[in-house]
């Protein structure tokens, strides 16, 4: 058994190529001899640089059509690599075989055949296949014959009315009509008139036929145009295919196993978190959230999900000088760590839902609802937020204000791929955009979990669902369960009041790490309730990973400053300001919380600017942050005051903003 490796370089024809021999690199072309060992032949193509690209439609119309299936498909954290297998008899001879319907949007360089059996593959080449389009102008032209029968039977009868006027209006000029002779007899004067009085309600009643004829067929042309506007409306749908040129001496059946990347799909994580109270266990439910809008279907596939990610660059970075200068910095206000909105179509102001908000360069995602809305927690301060939607142009949006709201643009290249939702009930509303997962999650009540295998490789862990899935072509959001993990955790109760006077109930996880976690949104349930979202940020690497579970509002924090402690004194050419806090704490629970509060005292950057704590109820400053920590468990009903007190120091001629 051994195997053939093609590499591909720049070509003049079709039929040239580069070969490189083991051992010998250089130009030739195959033969025979060169592949044929003991009678035993096995067949992998490897396509390492480019293949030979072909924008034509003509290649494909001579070879043998393989209809292939979606076998396989792992999906990474940005793209997903398929596998499509089919049973392709072979003739004697050279043939072409074109696995066809593919998606247009396949890296080229990535494609991978792979067969087994007595014949020879000589070459491989990718095409876009724009037969689809040639199919619609033929319809089009189709319709447009039909059109032109149409309008000149109503040319026709336009004809036919002039006629039946130009009758009328020589009937109207008659003598006898006009009155200009009135020596006629009157017995034929009779006759004249009611044969002119005959005659025009006979033309009256041609002309009314001939108008309803003409009606009749003006809708016919109406539903002709409606019909080339739904084709020109329906858009052409472009395919690829990709060509295998075989050679083979006798008649044979074979296995051929196609693969290669595609851009257009991606997952990222979701985590219900679930805990019944501070002394029980949390349950974590790992899901992922796959989409795709490639082009193809994945119908009854198996799903692998990969933490990789095929787009990052795979270059190790390189270390540059870190150049310093004179600057000012400084911290003290609250981090942006949440983002709301809405997003909408931007010429309508309608509201999109469905539309995918990740964090870029991260694993955290979001889904908008179906009012448009939306809500992601953010990672770091320096988060830039991607808003994609199948239809519109992507947007990409820095995430410095709590609230954004965003117009998206429809993009004229992608106009033909929009999918209509209908919505039903209110929670089908629900249910159709952001929260597919309910569904699911009410499906799997009660239910056996499915089954999914762990593998982890040397760069990536892969998520192998054991069930097949389908997962359509149309950007929507399909809800996979991963795993769900009952973790023992340790609660404490968390509050900087400086930021914010609300409690929070925090999780510590201890050896989070096996888990094989990724960064992303977590829904939060406590003692039944939903309590609203958090984030699962894994970026840290401690052993201990820090859960948020939501606020607690029978834990009463308050911070003042102790009236006329903030005091400014002058000493000398320096200034002197001194700020006194008081934090009071009151435990409204009738259990006992253990509980964590952190302030902090400010740390200078420069000589001339001294701080001094002096009152801290017991804590010591950290000398790098300037952060205090209070640790203490506080009984029902108790309450708790902790002091904290420090002076700045600094030049009457400088200004210094102290808090």
């Amino acid at each position: 058994m051994f195997q053939h490796k093609f590499i591909y370089g720049k070509v003049h024809t079709p039929a040239s190529f580069i070969y490189a021999a083991p051992g010998n690199p250089g130009t030739g072309e195959i033969t025979d001899g060169m592949y044929l060992t003991e009678g035993i032949m096995f067949k992998k193509l490897s396509i390492a640089a480019a293949l030979i690209f072909i924008a034509a439609v003509t290649r494909a119309n001579d070879g043998q059509k393989v209809a292939s299936k979606v076998q396989k498909v792992t999906v990474f954290l940005n793209g997903a690599q398929v596998s499509r297998t089919a049973l392709v008899n072979i003739t004697p001879g050279t043939s072409t075989l074109v696995f066809e319907n593919l998606s247009p949007g396949i890296d080229v360089q990535s494609i991978q055949v792979n067969a087994g059996g007595d014949f020879t593959i000589l070459s491989v080449n990718h095409e876009l296949d724009f037969a689809d389009n040639e199919i619609r102008q033929k319809n089009i032209q189709a319709i447009e014959a039909k059109e032109k029968l149409v309008r000149n039977k109503i040319a026709l009868q336009n004809n036919m009315l002039s006629i039946y006027q130009e009758e009328a209006n020589t009937l109207a000029k008659n003598p006898v009509s006009n009155g200009t002779n009135v020596a006629l007899d009157p017995v034929k004067l009779k006759q004249t008139l009611d044969f002119q009085t005959a005659r025009l309600n006979e033309i009256k009643k041609n002309q009314q036929v001939v108008n309803d004829q003409i009606d009749l067929l003006n809708d016919e042309l109406q539903g002709y145009d409606k019909q080339i506007a739904e084709i020109n409306r329906a858009g052409a749908k472009t395919t690829s295919n990709v060509l295998v040129t075989v050679s083979s001496k006798t008649a044979l059946q074979a296995n051929f196993t196609l693969s290669y990347l595609v851009r257009d799909a991606s997952w990222f994580p979701t985590y219900d978190i679930r805990a019944k109270n501070v002394n029980s266990p949390i349950t974590i439910v790992y899901k992922a959230n796959v989409s795709q809008k490639t082009g193809e279907d994945w119908k009854s596939a198996k799903l692998a999900l990969s933490t990789g990610n095929p787009t990052v660059n795979g270059a190790k970075p390189e270390l540059t000088p870190a150049y310093l200068n004179f600057g000012m910095y400084y911290s003290g206000t609250a981090a942006i760590t949440k983002v709301m909105g809405r997003v909408y179509e931007e010429n309508s102001n309608q509201p999109l839902p469905g539309v995918s908000i990740r964090v870029k360069g991260t694993s955290i995602g979001t889904v908008s609802d179906v009012g448009g809305n939306y809500s992601i927690q953010l990672p770091n301060a320096n988060a830039v937020l991607t808003y994609s939607f199948i239809g519109f142009e992507t947007l990409e949006r820095q995430a410095n204000a709590p609230m954004i709201n965003v117009g998206l643009k429809p993009s004229s290249s992608q106009l033909n791929e929009v999918v209509a939702v209908g919505y039903g009930s209110s929670e089908e509303k629900r249910a159709s955009t952001g929260a597919v997962s309910v569904i699911r999650q009410k499906a799997l009540v009660n239910t056996v979990p499915i089954e999914v295998k762990k593998e982890e490789n040397q760069t990536n862990i892969e998520f192998n669902i054991a069930n097949p899935y389908t997962v359509l072509s149309d950007g929507k959001q399909y809800a996979v369960e991963i795993s769900q993990y009952n973790i023992d955790a340790t609660y404490q109760y968390y509050v900087a009041p400086k930021l914010s006077t609300d409690v929070f109930l925090t999780a510590q996880l201890t050896n989070w790490n096996k888990y094989s976690f990724l960064s992303g949104e977590a829904n939060l349930f406590f003692e039944g309730t939903y309590i609203g979202k958090s984030l699962i940020n894994t970026d840290a690497t401690t052993d201990t990973l820090n859960l948020s579970l939501g606020t607690d509002k029978n834990i009463i924090v308050t911070r003042t400053m102790e009236k006329g402690l903030a005091m400014r004194q002058s000493s000398g050419s320096n200034q002197k300001e001194i700020r006194n806090w008081l934090i009071d704490i009151k435990n409204r629970k009738s259990q006992p919380v253990n509980l964590l509060v952190e302030d902090q005292v400010p740390v200078s950057q420069n000589k001339d600017i001294e701080v001094e704590a002096q009152e801290t109820s017991g804590a010591k400053p950290d000398a790098t942050t300037g952060k205090v920590s209070w640790k203490f468990v506080l009984n029902s009903l108790d309450e708790k005051k902790v002091k904290l007190k420090y002076q700045v120091k600094y030049p009457k001629n400088q200004t210094v903003i102290v808090q």
